[in-house]
């Protein structure tokens, strides 16, 4: 029994999902701090379907695929912002609008070139047949989000919690929302081998969500959803070579599955502990 449970770490392609869906899910989940406290769960949803047209164009022009999905994304974003500062349509219509106007001209264009089956897996994802350039294309996409996290981390925190103090320490909170928008396209395109344009804002929303109700330490918290978006990546990975179904769907599926424990039994912040605080404040 236990040498079976051995079985995938046997296969080269089942350790290279592994430990991709492993990389992806913890940088994807050190950003979804900054996603929850900001409140941008829309626009990372946004930003995660408009990479579509992108990585079409991109095959058609002979570019890479992650090239035309970082411009795709940053265009659509772009497009928001410009939306939002000119009409009086409140913001989560303008994502709405925009995300799903890229999202149907990227399936619109899927279909009319459907013999390139690699572009069917941007929507769903397939960790397991990922390519070599590929996997050094998500590496190299890790690093730098890694990076910039690490120098500019505490500006993008000043301008989450203290816009003010950044202006007086010399920053500038618009551009700490555009650093923002890039890190987010950038880990959405490096998601998109591991579950896919659908589900990549699972990855950035969920272990964020779970980790804001164990702590009220912003440290703590990056820290439990890195591991989180690590843990549930291997372990969803892991799971789908027994469960014979899609990689990407037992990831976010597992991750969601942790966030409704936490839901209901986290110490402070869990429904349990609400309850038992107000049956206190009552008493």
């Amino acid at each position: 029994m236990f040498d079976e449970l051995l079985i995938p770490f046997q296969y080269d392609y089942m350790l290279r999902a592994m430990g991709i869906s492993a990389l992806v899910g913890a940088v994807a989940g050190l950003l979804s701090c900054y996603v929850v406290l900001k409140g941008w769960s829309l626009m990372g949803d946004a930003l995660s379907h408009a990479i579509v047209p992108g990585v079409v164009v991109a095959w058609l022009a002979g570019l890479p695929f992650a090239a035309g999905a970082f411009a795709s994304g940053m265009l659509a974003a772009l497009v928001m912002a410009w939306l939002r500062d000119r009409t009086p349509i409140r913001e989560d219509a303008v994502i709405g609008v925009v995300f799903t106007g890229f999202f149907g001209l990227g399936l619109f264009l899927m279909s009319i070139y459907p013999s390139n089956v690699r572009l069917r897996t941007i929507v769903f994802g397939n960790v397991l047949g990922i390519a070599d350039e590929d996997i050094v294309q998500m590496a190299i996409i890790a690093v730098v989000v890694l990076g910039a996290l690490a120098l500019r981390g505490r500006d993008l925190m000043l301008s989450l919690f203290d816009p003010t103090q950044l202006v007086v320490a010399g920053g500038s909170p618009a551009r700490m929302r555009i650093l923002l928008l890039v890190l987010l396209a950038a880990t959405a395109v490096a998601g998109l081998q591991a579950v896919g344009a659908v589900l990549v804002i699972g990855m950035l929303v969920t272990p964020g969500a779970t980790a804001y109700l164990l702590t009220d330490s912003f440290g703590r918290m990056a820290g439990l959803a890195a591991g989180i978006g690590a843990g549930t990546g291997l372990l969803g990975a892991y799971a789908s070579y027994f469960l014979d179904g899609s990689t990407g769907g037992s990831i976010v599926a597992l991750q969601a599955a942790l966030f409704v424990v936490v839901l209901v039994l986290a110490p402070k912040h869990g429904i349990l502990a609400s309850r038992r605080a107000a049956k206190v404040a009552a008493a």
